[in-house]
């Protein structure tokens, strides 16, 4: 540690703890110095203080040493006394008022950052008025009678020369009874040091008469007691000195100059006599003292033997009641002298021996249980321990001692224990403890709250120098003080503690002690008028969606309360009321590009692009027409800009969000934008920063300055809102540009709860532009996403689909309507468009606008068979171009038919682009598109499933199983129709239709399985005839209602787009189906017209091919009699054989394995074409009523089988491709019976054709076995 004397503790104390010199004058002496705007006192206090006085000294050492700093301290005889609580308290407080108003004017800044505060040294941080305080307390237990260093050691007896008889003057003021108390109750000695002076004023005539009475005094009380000092020299009050003195001590009148009528050489008189008097009688004096009182000490108490003595002597006596101050020590008592001794030594800074006699008589107080001067006496034992700079440990523990030693006395000892604290803290922050410094100032509580906040907030500063830094104690401590503050109406204090903790927990995540600080801070400075920051400060808090729901209406209500304060509509930056969600915000304009809905432009620009990219035409086509027209400047400027189109607006989508729980109103919800002429080579130098109402005609501006056209530049939208607690809503504005030019979206502004309007200047770089230029473009700024080129005005299409539901069923088809408008007189032609999934949407005939529906889909009879007309109007598989004389302009609407066809279940998002060319070629811009975006949710209605089997009976036709499930809940269908589309295929029933729908409906919930037969009509050669393409089959009962053509658009098209999305592997032999029903209409019914009409199914590549490419079908007779008594039974029967591949095929019929007994075994998988044969009749009992016996045991013992083929045992054929044969066979049967001939075995095998064997194919040959197909024949017996 330095030096203590130089320390701030050291400082204090030699100035605390110095000679006392009373003061006794009579009144004209007042008068004279009274000229001078100050007091006698006043008057000499700049020169009681000596900073390099250089006075040897020698107290009780032989060895003397130097004093070089030291000071008086003159107080009247008058203000000797303890003082007054009340008013010392009054006397703090008025202090701390100053201080307020003297340090508030740096309030209106922003609090330093933690960074900036840690750079700052102390002497800045820290009030200058915290040293006045805290010395003020230390003097309100001055001139105690348990202390010597306020006890005066010398009295000042002044008197004028123009009293009368000056030297019975000085008798009778020392004499008088007005004496300090400290003197007439024995607490002191009052044989003080006597000094007589003669004060004369040199305007009251020359010194002469001075000089007279300065010789009667030196006879009567000695030459070197009594002195003469001249005031008042200057005769005209102009007498001005460079440096006043009494500057620092005293504050200047405005109608007066301190020391105006002291010259020069009064200011040097006055300095010469403060000296003369310290050096030649105060500390002369007071060597003296102590020497005479070191020898007292040391002849009574020092030694062994007298240590004894007095110890015995204590011990001796009867215990003393507790008290204060243990016995009566009057000035004469030893433990009294003692104590003078010390402090005497203390003031001459020979603290060696001041320490000594406080430790002799730390003792004896102890002893006597005087508490109140035995704390004392370790309070200034801790504090030489300090000024002698050794044993730290034991200097902290005597003050330590002597505080607790206070508070256990209470309340009498309140006021020493805070100036004990003073002194412990400064001594800790000299040795920079200023940990354990603030928790001394947190201990000095007292009953006051105005001094426990002086002392909270110097403890708040000991946690920021402590190393490292405390900081949340810096500030927990300041927001403490702050309260006191406030409760002692302190306001600019409370303000002032509260920015400082603000610079701590602004940047750290407690947010609620971050939100108390600013809502305090901005209350009490709209208490003080300054609403200004008072509303930057309840700002911060608006938004404190962490704090509960009273807090926020608190809050809320507080913020409005001040605001109306102000009289006037207060402008927010940034207003975080409601909090502008910034990612939120969608940028949606229309150059080229226009959108019939906000569905359409959220849609991804991606999506588009791949729509259009067929309809649009390049560049490079283009050039040639119209973009080398242009100048140079118009075709950059159009390249690197956003382009909209005058009257058009720009739609901007801004999510609100409303942090708080409660609900609050927003009005006058609108965008901030710039508008700026642009010339055809350069943009106009300014800009005007402006906002209109969409209602008002009039061009309003942020900036000074008027409009420059009649016509506004701009309108906007306003919008009004109601957020409910913690509700985010997305507004919707627009600005409609009016003039050519350069447009800048810059923010947006709205108003809260009609008094305070914000505005939100937005962050170029979080901003998302929906219409994105080409890729080369997104590497520019994104500032320039709102950033507009403004052309003339240009036609636009609007349009929409009527009669589209929003949710149907699947297979559900109806007709709409695509109507276009085009409110421009400006004609636009070529008009294109294109559907994201045709196999929803399909572009209609325009002849069926006049038709009804859905009897334009009727099947008529001299139509029947006819091919569909080729829609010519398809420019591509995709693109649809109206008629060329197709122009829409003016009111008129124009109307295409549409058809839906919900195709699958599912929400099925439909995109329409309608392209379109400008009538006018001399704009900017030739072609324009119209994006139309739809969503539809297709619910399930029929689940139909197809599955297809070779009839056994019947050589190429099959076995048709239809499922059908109505998935509906609520919904009944009629089938009406079964269409089967493939060339040659031919469906016919099975079975009546009235067993098939004996209800003529299927119900919701309702299942059904019905079979068909499928018979392929085409010769051994396939055909390609369009007119067998489609079978029709009526499924309804009605035979008046007629069929529908489903080879007919819009059916055959959306049959197309069926097969292409069910496609599978090519086959050869594939049949389609198409079902057609139609919901039942109930009684009272509220659908549209156009709902529900029409439903179509269908079911593509429904394989007919089997795994086997022989088909065989075995003839003959079903029933056959024969007298068995003459002989057995022979009959033929004939099989033809068809190679339905187109390889040749060799064929072995193998009928030698067979047994007559009809036994089929399991047919291996694979060999068949899905079909499983059922059991067949064996060991059959034929019961003959010839001759009364049973055939089947008429030759009992023998093993004859009941029949057998005869012929060859295997039969083999090579049959080429695409061909047929017959085979003749025959068997023999030996007894009546019904017999089942399926017990021959078919094996067939591929070959190559010649040609494939040629050029060396290598392909492996397929082969397989079939079992026979059943065959029942029954033989009867016949007389």
């Amino acid at each position: 540690m330095a030096d203590p004397a130089n320390s701030p503790l050291g400082r204090m104390l030699q100035d605390e703890i110095t000679p006392v010199v009373m003061v006794i004058r009579t009144n004209l002496v007042e008068e004279a110095c009274q000229k001078n705007g100050l007091s006698f006192i006043d008057m000499l206090g700049p020169f009681s203080v000596f900073n390099n006085i250089d006075v040897p000294v020698r107290t009780a050492s032989e060895q003397p040493y130097r004093l070089r700093r030291f000071k008086l301290r003159l107080f009247y005889a008058s203000d000797i006394r303890q003082p007054n609580i009340e008013v010392s308290k009054e006397q703090l407080k008025q202090a701390i008022t100053h201080a307020g108003e003297t340090d508030f004017s740096g309030f209106f800044s922003d609090p330093p950052g933690i960074e900036t505060l840690l750079s700052t040294s102390q002497s800045e941080i820290v009030p200058s008025w915290f040293s006045f305080f805290n010395n003020v307390l230390v003097h309100t237990v001055s001139f105690s009678d348990h202390e010597a260093f306020d006890h005066p050691v010398a009295c000042l007896v002044v008197v004028s020369s123009k009293d009368e008889e000056p030297v019975s003057k000085f008798v009778d003021l020392f004499n008088t009874d007005q004496m300090p108390f400290l003197l007439s109750s024995g607490a002191m000695d009052p044989k003080v040091l006597k000094y007589y002076l003669l004060l004369h004023d040199n305007q009251d005539g020359t010194p002469e008469k001075a000089t007279k009475i300065l010789m009667e005094m030196k006879s009567t009380f000695g030459s070197n007691e009594c002195g003469l000092l001249c005031i008042n020299s200057s005769q005209d009050g102009l007498e001005g000195n460079h440096e006043n003195p009494w500057a620092l001590y005293k504050i200047e009148s405005p109608n007066q100059q301190l020391g105006c009528f002291l010259d020069v050489d009064d200011v040097t008189e006055l300095q010469n006599f403060m000296q003369d008097l310290s050096s030649k009688q105060i500390i002369p004096h007071i060597e003296q003292k102590i020497r005479i009182l070191n020898q007292q000490v040391s002849a009574t108490r020092r030694g062994f033997r007298n240590q004894i003595k007095n110890l015995w002597w204590r011990k001796g006596k009867e215990d003393p009641p507790e008290s204060l101050d243990g016995p009566m020590y009057t000035f004469s008592s030893i433990e009294s002298q003692i104590r003078v001794l010390g402090d005497y030594a203390f003031m001459l800074r020979d603290y060696e021996l001041a320490l000594s006699n406080y430790r002799l008589l730390s003792t004896d107080y102890k002893l006597d249980k005087a508490w109140k001067r035995y704390a004392a006496v370790q309070e200034m034992m801790g504090l030489t321990y300090f000024m002698l700079d050794q044993s730290r440990k034991d200097a902290e523990y005597c003050m330590e001692n002597a505080f607790n030693t206070y508070l256990k006395i209470g309340f009498p000892g309140q006021r020493n224990a805070m100036r004990c604290g003073i002194w412990w803290a400064e001594m800790l922050k000299a040795r920079d403890q200023f940990r354990e410094a603030a928790t001394v100032y947190i201990r000095i509580s007292g009953e006051e709250p105005l001094h426990l906040a002086v002392m909270l907030e110097q403890a708040s500063y000991c946690y920021l120098f402590a190393k490292p830094p405390m900081l949340r104690k810096y500030g927990f401590h300041l927001i403490l003080s702050g309260d006191l503050y406030k409760k002692c109406d302190q306001m600019k204090h409370a303000i002032r503690t509260y920015r400082g903790a603000l610079t701590v927990f602004r940047r750290t995540e407690w947010r609620h002690i971050r939100d108390h600080v600013h809502f305090h801070i901005g209350k009490w400075y709209a208490f003080l008028g300054m609403f200004d920051v008072a509303i930057k400060h309840i700002l911060e808090v608006l938004a404190c969606s962490h704090q509960s729901k009273a807090t926020q209406e608190l809050f809320l209500r507080d913020f409005f309360q001040i605001v109306q304060k102000t009289g006037k509509t207060f402008e927010v930056s940034r207003l975080q009321l409601p909090v502008i969600d910034i990612p939120s915000v969608n940028v949606v304009f229309e150059d080229h590009r226009t959108y019939a809905s906000s569905e359409a432009a959220s849609s991804k620009e991606s999506l588009w692009r791949s729509l259009e990219e067929d309809m649009i035409p390049s560049l490079s086509a283009m050039r040639s027409n119209w973009l080398d027209s242009q100048p140079k400047v118009q075709s950059k400027r159009y390249k690197e800009s956003n382009v909209c189109v005058a009257g058009e607006a720009i739609k901007v989508q801004i999510g609100f969000k409303n942090p708080l729980q409660i609900p609050i109103s927003i009005s006058c919800v609108s965008l901030i934008c710039e508008h700026s002429a642009r010339s055809e080579e350069v943009e106009a130098a300014a800009n005007s920063l402006s906002t209109e109402n969409s209602n008002d005609d009039q061009c309003s501006k942020n900036v000074p300055g008027e409009c420059s056209s009649e016509v506004p530049a701009f309108a906007v939208s306003e919008v009004d809102i109601s957020l409910g607690g913690s509700e985010t809503l997305l507004v919707h504005l627009t600005v409609t540009p009016r003039l050519e030019g350069k447009l800048k979206i810059v923010g947006v502004r709205w108003k809260l709860s009609g008094s305070v309007s914000g505005y939100y200047h937005f962050d170029f770089d979080s901003v998302k532009k929906k219409a994105a230029k080409k890729s080369r473009k997104a590497k520019r700024l994104t500032a320039d996403n709102l950033e507009f080129l403004v052309i003339k005005s240009l036609p636009k299409l609007e349009g929409s689909i009527h009669h589209l539901p929003k949710t149907v069923y699947a297979g559900d088809l109806r007709r709409l309507q695509l109507v276009l408008r085009n409110q421009s007189e400006i004609s636009v032609k070529n008009v294109k468009v294109k559907i994201s999934h045709p196999r929803f949407l399909s572009i209609g005939n325009k002849e069926v606008m006049d038709m009804e529906f859905p009897a334009c889909l009727e099947k008529k009879t001299s139509s029947a068979g006819t091919y569909p007309q080729s829609k010519s109007n398809y420019t591509s598989d995709s693109v649809f171009l109206f008629p060329e004389d197709v122009e829409i302009q003016g009111e008129t609407p124009f109307l295409w038919p549409l058809w839906l066809r919900a195709a699958t279940q599912g929400i099925v998002s439909l995109y329409l682009t309608v392209y379109y060319e400008i009538g006018d070629t001399s704009t900017m811009m030739r072609y324009r598109t119209l994006r139309m975006h739809y969503s539809l949710e297709v619910l399930p209605s029929l689940d139909v499933s197809f599955q297809i089997s070779p009839c056994p009976s019947s050589l190429q036709e099959f076995l048709v199983r239809m499922d059908v499930v109505n998935k509906t809940s609520s919904k009944d269908f009629h089938v009406h129709q079964l269409s089967s589309v493939g060339n040659g295929w031919e469906i016919s029933l099975l079975q009546p239709l009235d067993s098939i729908f004996p209800l003529e409906l299927l119900l919701a919930g309702q299942a059904l399985s019905c079979f068909f037969k499928l018979k392929n009509g085409r010769n051994s050669v396939i055909i390609k005839n369009e007119d067998s393409s489609v079978s029709d089959l009526r499924l309804s009962c009605s035979q008046d209602e007629a069929l529908i053509h489903v080879y007919k658009s819009p059916l055959v098209d959306f049959h197309h787009y069926e097969r292409a999305h069910q496609a599978k592997n090519h086959q050869e032999n594939a049949v389609d189906f198409i079902l057609i029903s139609w919901p039942e209409r109930s009684e009272g019914n509220s659908e549209q017209p156009h709902s529900l009409n029409l439903f179509s199914h269908h079911a593509c590549h429904c394989s007919t091919v089997s795994t086997s490419p022989v088909w065989w079908l075995v003839e003959g007779p079903g029933t056959v009699h024969h007298n068995f008594f003459d002989s057995f039974c022979e009959i033929n029967l004939r099989m033809t054989l068809l190679n339905t591949s187109d390889a040749n095929v060799a064929i072995l019929l193998d009928t030698s394995g067979s047994s007559s007994t009809g036994s089929v075994k399991s047919v291996p998988s694979g060999t068949e074409a899905g079909w499983q044969d059922i059991s067949s009749t064996n060991d059959v009992e034929v019961t003959s009523n010839v001759l009364g016996i049973r055939v089947g045991n008429s030759l009992p013992g023998e093993c004859l089988p009941p029949f057998i083929w005869s012929g060859l045992s295997s039969t083999k054929i090579d049959l080429s491709a695409n061909s047929k044969t017959e085979i003749p066979l025959q068997i023999c049967v030996f007894a009546p019976g019904t017999y089942d001939l399926s017990n021959y075995v078919l094996h067939w095998s591929s070959l190559a054709s010649n040609d494939q064997a040629d050029q060396g194919d290598q392909r492996r040959q397929s082969s397989g076995t079939c079992q026979g197909h059943p065959y029942y024949l029954t033989v009867l017996h016949s007389s």
